[in-house]
């Protein structure tokens, strides 16, 4: 019979940058017991991303950010809407470039990430913000 369960992370995050937290969903998955199963991760947020991405060289990252600096730049001129700062419109946009939605096969009660993927959040603004994420397992 099908189950399934809710929790919600929180990720204190000090300004742009990848924030991994593969362990806090790999927990919450083992404590369901779910053999099989679906979990999905929504980002309550819009201006940061969710990442399944390599977790083995940090250079990675870093390239992510130079590619998205040069590709959406804080401070265009293009962009009106300023509200928050000149790196408001560009978290937004590099949040629709990216997603705020996951979803995992969960295989023998373990998420099925292969062996250099980890779960990130990527902060896009440069001050330090507290994330929300929604964790949904469905399974048995």
């Amino acid at each position: 019979m099908l189950r399934q369960l809710v929790t919600e992370i929180e990720i204190a995050t000090r300004g742009r940058g990848f924030y991994e937290f593969t362990d806090r969903v790999a927990d919450f998955v083992a404590q369901t017991e779910f053999t099989t199963g679906l979990a999905t991760l929504h980002l309550q947020h819009t201006s940061a991303s969710l990442l399944i991405q390599e977790n083995a060289d940090p250079d990675v990252r870093r390239d992510f950010e130079s590619f998205f600096a040069r590709l959406v730049p804080d401070g265009d001129e293009i962009f009106i809407h300023t509200a928050e700062g000149d790196d408001d419109m560009p978290a937004h946009v590099r949040t629709a470039l990216t997603t705020v939605n996951l979803s995992l096969p969960i295989t023998r009660g373990r998420l099925a990430l292969g062996t250099w993927q980890g779960i990130y959040l990527w902060e896009h603004r440069r001050s330090p913000h507290r994330r929300k994420v929604v964790v949904h397992v469905l399974g048995d």
